[in-house]
């Protein structure tokens, strides 16, 4: 079973979303497990003090080293268990890093607060950090939250049909294809002719044809990735470009 423990302040947060639709459908079925742990179970004192000023001095507050390794330690996950650290200065989340996730036995994720943790314990307990994109939030509750959600998907029995976790944005690299469905006209636009001709061939090639437009034009940086290792992909070995492809 695909489990995800969550090492949180603030444990009531969850399962929060994950409880509804197809992940809490799944949840509640078994498919996947969902373990919540409060990191304050881990403090020492009668306060149940688990930060301190920052070294150096400065704003704000540090998550302690060793109450959080305690709370880490205490969790007893298996060594093969990934365990990451939602933090925006960490690797940017990708949809190849949710599919490697997704098929593993489940990550512990660590989800900080205030100024940070003390970077100790992200060395000492082997955390990888991961950022959900340039941007800061109150805390790592709600990226851990997409974090699973994205990987619950894809488990096998959670969607209807095995495409809908692989036809879609950057599960090839580009950004998916416009969508349409009934009525066939809306406020004077139309479904494109090409979608109700029963042609799953020009279908297939106008979706092609759309998907590759839309990066180019909103997300340049995920082009030319993708024009590089189409190039890679038509090289023969040698260095002789392959003719048999495209």
């Amino acid at each position: 079973m695909w489990r995800a423990t969550v090492l949180t302040l603030f444990p009531e947060m969850f399962p929060g979303p994950l409880g509804v639709s197809l992940a809490g459908k799944a949840l509640a079925s078994g498919v996947w497990a969902l373990e919540a742990r409060d990191i304050r179970d881990a403090a020492t004192d009668k306060h149940r003090s688990v930060d301190d000023t920052p070294a150096g001095g400065g704003p704000g507050m540090v998550l302690r080293a060793d109450v959080l390794a305690a709370a880490i330690d205490a969790a007893q996950i298996a060594p093969e268990r990934p365990r990451l650290l939602m933090s925006p200065r960490g690797t940017p989340l990708t949809q190849k890093k949710v599919m490697e996730l997704a098929s593993g036995p489940g990550p512990l994720i660590v989800c900080g607060r205030f100024e940070g943790i003390d970077q100790r314990v992200i060395e000492a307990r082997g955390l990888e950090e991961i950022s959900l994109g340039d941007y800061v939030l109150s805390g790592g509750e709600i990226a851990a939250l997409a974090l699973i959600d994205a990987c619950v998907r894809l488990l096998p029995g959670v969607m209807g049909k095995l495409s809908s976790g692989t036809d879609e944005s950057f599960s090839d690299g580009l950004l998916e294809y416009p969508q349409y469905t009934r009525p066939q006209e809306f406020e004077g636009r139309t479904i494109p002719d090409v979608l109700v001709s029963g042609d799953h061939a020009k279908v297939e090639t106008w979706r092609r044809a759309q998907a590759e437009a839309l990066t180019r034009t909103r997300r340049p940086d995920l082009w030319a990735t993708k024009t590089v290792q189409t190039a890679t992909q038509n090289i023969a070995p040698g260095g002789r470009k392959d003719t048999t492809k495209g």
